[in-house]
């Protein structure tokens, strides 16, 4: 299984993410090419190597063509770690570019991008606009954000879209997402960190993350918006076999190496996530408990069955037992408690092996039946499905043991 694995330990940043991503992708002409399939003009695309703590990473600045209220040219990317916020900058709206997400949203349908890359941007954009409007306490067809509809944060975001989309993983994890602690200065006055776009944005995810002992910020709306799109789970390295390590410069010199580092290899088809839920039941009738099982089995359990067992004073019962993916828990575990007497469930996580499987169709006398198909050690085995047989001997009216002696 191909995938993607963040080292978020120092952070994560629009510009970080497209440094990271380009050492995987191995060629800054496709992601200049591909952007400009946008029709925006206005900026360059700068690449360079930068050296953070001994470690060298790949850093990429986005500078507009516009110079501020001083007479300086901007040089957008030096709000790494700053901006993303509508408190940078951006203030001085030298562009006046008020956009805001539906403004942002033509200029993506409009492209001649592939539609893979158009729907992921556009998610990631939609996290930020949530995450602001809720800050500025506006609708999302009110709040104009200074920082989402500039051009930077437009490469950035589209950007890193073009590069998944090119690498194509299977799988995207992450560490834990690191962020520091303090104040920033901004053009609002002073935020604590993590800011308050990059807090909505953790909270209304499932991005685990937590402050460690830096004084500034690490982690910005947008590269919180993206983490918080593409990662499905935020856990420690799994085993990999790594194929290539993209290293992603950040602008500022921190006391440590401000590098995003991203994995690309192949992992083992994942089977640590396989759940077994248990519950004892004494005073549930057989029709509630034959209910809850077909409950179950509609909504992603992989196996349900119950074992006859005795409780204390001798009282027979049933022994529920329920196994899932691990993402499945919660809505498993609602279902139980709700159509069942039980006030308690436990569950484990356990490993088992899968062999590769695949369903075919065999041709009978009677029609075709479904069946699966499994390999093991290079031998290939294949067992009949028994709704499949039992549709074809009710159908020709023959006993379903026949059925099996043909097959």
């Amino acid at each position: 299984m191909n995938t993607l694995y963040f080292d978020c330990s120092s952070g994560i940043s629009g510009n970080m993410v497209l440094g990271a991503l380009l050492e995987i992708v191995g060629d800054e002409n496709y992601l200049s090419e591909e952007l400009k399939k946008l029709n925006v003009n206005g900026y360059k695309l700068q690449i360079s190597k930068k050296v953070k703590n001994g470690i060298t990473g790949t850093y990429v600045d986005v500078v507009v063509d516009g110079k501020d209220e001083y007479g300086h040219i901007h040089h957008l990317e030096e709000r790494e770690h700053e901006q993303d916020h509508e408190h940078n900058h951006h203030d001085h709206e030298y562009h006046h570019e008020h956009r805001n997400l539906k403004d942002v949203n033509e200029i993506i349908d409009n492209s001649s991008l592939k539609e893979d890359v158009k729907d992921l941007a556009k998610r990631i954009f939609l996290r930020v606009a949530k995450a602001e409007s809720k800050v500025h306490n506006k609708s999302l067809e009110e709040v104009h954000f200074h920082e989402v509809g500039a051009i930077d944060s437009i490469v950035d975001i589209v950007g890193t879209a073009i590069l998944i989309n090119k690498i194509n993983p299977d799988k995207i994890i992450s560490s834990i997402v690191n962020d520091g602690y303090g104040f920033i200065e901004c053009a609002h006055g002073t935020m604590s960190v993590p800011v308050p776009a990059t807090s909505e944005i953790f909270a209304a995810s499932n991005v685990k993350f937590r402050q460690i002992d830096v004084d500034t910020e690490l982690v910005t709306p947008t590269g919180a918006a993206i983490i918080s799109e593409l990662a499905e789970e935020f856990i420690s390295l799994p085993t990999m076999k790594v194929q290539k390590i993209g290293w992603g410069a950040g602008f500022k010199d921190l006391k440590i190496p401000n590098i995003l580092k991203v994995y690309y290899g192949k992992i083992e088809k994942p089977n640590e996530d396989f759940v077994v839920m248990e519950t004892n039941i004494d005073d549930a009738s057989g029709e509630i408990l034959g209910y809850t099982q077909e409950l179950l089995f509609k909504n992603g359990a992989l196996d349900v069955f119950y074992t006859p067992i005795f409780m204390k004073k001798n009282r027979p019962a049933y022994k529920l037992t329920v196994m899932c993916k691990r993402e499945n828990i919660q809505k498993l575990q609602n279902i139980i408690f709700k159509e069942t007497t039980t006030i308690g469930i436990r569950y484990r996580f356990e490993y088992r092996t899968e062999l590769d499987r695949e369903i075919v169709e065999l041709d009978t006398k009677y029609g075709k039946i479904k069946a699966k198909k499994v390999i093991n050690n290079g031998d290939t085995y294949v067992y009949p499905e028994y709704e499949s047989i039992k549709e074809l001997a009710e159908k020709n009216n023959i006993p379903l043991k026949e059925l099996y002696k043909l097959i």
